[in-house]
């Protein structure tokens, strides 16, 4: 979701600019747009649809010498993607641009057009450089801080202004931001990507900080008291976001699966036992309950860690989506733990719901792919799950992480040892080139029809919701997922030879019932696609999985093949692979 990158220097701001877009487009954007200015001149492009569009628009345009930039992609929340409604956003004689929602927007919008200021755009993010505007007598600094004391909600903003050619304004609250230095200038970013080669040291912002940067100086304030900033080493090494030969991100993400989740166990699963060096035993001495808040795909992984962990440590587990929890007013009593699983570390519902168990003096968890990011920042304690950059909108190796994660969380608060398993499961998602061969056939077979059941039983249900998930996120297709002994309360009416099943069949948990389930399912007609280690001769298609006598190896093997089958149907349809239409990567607004 909306990405933000700034320069200040003497190095081609346009470039950077443009450059540091492209490294944001996996957040997912609807309309792109700059803004520079270069003594008294200030040029502001934008565009609908993608940065080439952009790209196309600034061609003539060219930077030389010293100036600064700011550039934004945005994924529309209040208003249309249009030109008018696509960032910067602009006044008299300054442009901003901003992640995040203005909470009171409509509010300072009446009382600025009382006062004969008009706007153009329908978002809430032309109040703020109206309201600066209206703020700057002489001072743009004094202006700015008037002008985010008066704004409420979570933002980023980066503002740029004639009255002052030399400086970039900025403040942090809620979404994130990044200042970096080097000796060619000061880079800004919403995140990591776009700063790697152009800086080696970041200040990671933290919420309430504001201020503002010339080439020579960085001042960076929190409470209106002036502080001495602290900087860490940026990421060196661009390889893992490049797609490597493969067709889609989400491909070559799929495949490094196996990869990550070596790294993802390594120094953890032993043959001793699990060791987290992050979390000691003690953190979670006393707790009798276990909350796990998550959205999306990470809520998915939320529920696969409440089967494994009230089967086998026997502490109580709810999942909740972050988005109730956090209005439900839930209880929270001091005995139990706080979980909270993000990809980006920036999902603002889950980041309101940690900070809500923070105030109520629960323990805190997260496990998260962003070092760094707010939940990271917020909870007492992470498990990174060691990802690396996940480009695809659609999850697929973040997912793997977190499930990996949990189920050696759960070994650890069951002091089991299942370190052969793990890493079994770990070899079974190398891809099989002769499987997504076969995949590839099969997803021919799966483009009509009025939509798809995925159905599972136990552990298999919560990947059931995910193989739904990732097929309706990328190819558009209408699917829903059902405990498989659900069928016969309602959704069995849906069967027919239109409806198409996968059917997600466990050796080794309520094998016999699941194959009941499926049978029903056959008898009715419905078109089925069963993924087991079983041959399951009635049904229409087939994957067989290897045989194993435990339930994780299985999943984890299955949880590729759902993968593959989501990726191939929505290629077969000329979807849009990495960057689904509607979908953000963070989402960082609720």
């Amino acid at each position: 979701m909306c990405g933000i990158v700034g320069y200040i220097g003497s190095n081609d701001i346009k470039s950077f600019l443009l450059q540091g877009l492209k490294e944001l487009e996996y957040r997912g954007y609807d309309s792109a747009g700059l803004a520079v200015i270069e003594k008294d001149s200030m040029q502001v492009f934008k565009a609908v649809g993608k940065i080439k569009n952009l790209e196309e628009k600034t061609k003539d345009f060219e930077t030389k010498g010293f100036g600064i930039g700011i550039a934004h992609t945005r994924w529309a929340t209040h208003g249309k993607p249009t030109e008018l409604n696509a960032h910067p956003h602009t006044g008299q004689f300054s442009a901003v641009v901003h992640n995040g929602i203005i909470e009171n927007y409509e509010e300072i919008k009446r009382e600025l057009k009382s006062k004969n200021i008009d706007f153009v755009s329908q978002t809430d993010t032309e109040v703020i450089v109206k309201l600066f505007e209206y703020n700057c007598n002489s001072d743009i600094v004094e202006a700015f801080k008037k002008t985010i004391e008066r704004i409420e909600g979570a933002f980023t903003i980066l503002l740029i202004s004639k009255k002052d050619p030399d400086k970039i304004l900025f403040a942090k609250k809620g979404s994130p931001l990044i200042v970096a230095k080097s000796n060619k200038g000061v880079y800004f970013a919403s995140s990591d990507a776009p700063l790697i080669g152009y800086a080696t040291k970041a200040r990671y912002l933290e919420d309430e900080e504001w201020g503002y940067v010339s080439e020579s100086e960085i001042k960076i304030f929190h409470n209106n008291l002036s502080i001495s900033p602290s900087y860490k080493d940026l990421p060196t090494n661009k390889e893992s976001a490049q797609k490597g030969g493969f067709r889609f991100y989400m491909e070559k993400e799929i495949y490094e699966q196996y990869d990550v989740l070596k790294e993802n166990t390594l120094g953890r699963n032993t043959q001793n036992g699990i060791k987290f060096d992050e979390v000691e035993k003690e953190f979670f001495e006393g707790i009798e309950n276990i909350i796990i808040s998550a959205c999306g795909t990470s809520y998915h992984a939320g529920l696969v860690g409440k089967y494994l962990i009230e089967r086998n440590a026997k502490i109580k587990v709810d999942v909740e989506v972050s988005s109730e929890l956090r209005y439900r007013e839930p209880l929270l009593k001091k005995d139990t733990l706080f979980l909270v699983i993000s990809q980006s570390g920036e999902t603002a519902d889950t980041l309101e719901t940690l900070k809500m168990a923070k105030k109520a003096g629960l323990r805190t968890l997260a496990l998260c792919n962003v070092d760094n990011s707010s939940i990271v920042r917020e909870a007492d304690k992470t498990i990174l799950l060691r990802a690396g950059i996940e480009k695809g909108v659609a999850s697929t190796k973040a997912f793997s992480t977190q499930v990996m994660t949990l189920w050696m969380l759960n070994n650890y608060l069951s002091n089991k040892n299942e370190y052969d398993y793990i890493n079994k499961a770990v070899e079974v998602t190398k891809v099989d080139k002769n499987l997504h061969e076969k995949i590839k056939r099969l997803s021919k077979r799966y483009l009509h029809g009025h939509g798809f059941f995925f159905i599972g039983r136990d552990l298999f249900y919560p990947l059931a919701l995910e193989g739904a998930l990732k097929l309706k996120e990328i190819s558009y297709i209408h699917a829903e997922s059902y405990p498989a002994g659900e069928m016969k309360h309602g959704p069995i009416a849906l069967a027919d030879s239109e409806l198409f099943v996968v059917a997600l069949l466990s050796k080794n948990i309520l094998f016999e019932k699941t194959k009941s389930n499926i049978e029903e399912l056959v008898a009715r007609d419905a078109t089925v696609l069963t993924i087991s280690s079983e041959y399951i001769e009635m049904t229409d298609d087939f994957v067989k999985i290897n045989k194993t006598n435990h339930p994780m190896v299985e999943f984890f093997e299955m949880m590729v093949v759902i993968q593959l089958l989501a990726m191939e149907v929505a290629i077969r349809l000329d979807s849009d692979v990495d960057m689904p239409r509607n979908l953000a990567k963070s989402v960082t607004v609720e």
